[in-house]
């Protein structure tokens, strides 16, 4: 069973050149001791056969290109691992929403920015919006003066991600965390 193109594994796609898939004539070595120097690419592949390891191309874009002396099977490792690492370390920011109406009672206003406040603290943005039906488009005031006790209420572990501005008939604003201090 083959795998479709557009889904080979990302090591498939940052294909790295070892021993004679290297093109360049001279290139940067660097040995396993941490020794560096440039040489023809014939003294680099048996320098790297001496010591029965491969010679792995790292950085194609250098000039000369930088290649190390190292087991193959343990450059892929390390490189996966790194990834895994980065991947583990990206953190993904959900957007929640929070409705309102022109004329939201105190007790909603107080519960739904209690919702707003835990979506933040769990490090998500939050969208509140004002929702205008019918003819209560005439009360862009009220949903103006909401959403800035919203932002008020909220300002102390929020920022002003997009100010509130009307969208069709909708007046939206947007928070974000602060940047947490670890």
């Amino acid at each position: 069973m083959s795998v479709p193109p557009n889904r080979q594994r990302t090591i498939a796609t940052k294909r790295v050149r070892i021993n004679e898939q290297i093109r360049a004539p001279r290139v940067r070595v660097v040995d396993p001791q941490g020794n560096h120097g440039i040489y023809d690419l014939e003294d680099a592949l048996r320098m790297a056969r001496e010591q029965e390891l491969d010679l792995v191309e790292i950085a194609p874009s250098a000039d000369p290109p930088v290649c190390k002396i190292i087991d193959y099977g343990k450059y892929r490792y390390e490189q996966q691992k790194k990834e895994k690492e980065q991947r583990k370390k990206s953190q993904t920011v959900e957007m929640k929403e929070i409705r309102f109406g022109p004329h939201t009672d105190t007790h909603d206003f107080e519960f739904k920015t209690k919702h707003a406040r835990n979506f933040l603290e769990s490090g998500n943005k939050v969208r509140a919006y004002v929702q205008f039906r019918g003819r209560n488009i005439i009360y862009k005031d009220h949903g103006m003066d909401l959403l800035r006790r919203f932002i008020e209420e909220l300002s102390d572990l929020a920022k002003i991600d997009q100010p509130p501005r009307m969208e069709g008939r909708r007046m939206t604003t947007i928070l974000a965390p602060h940047k947490k201090k670890t």
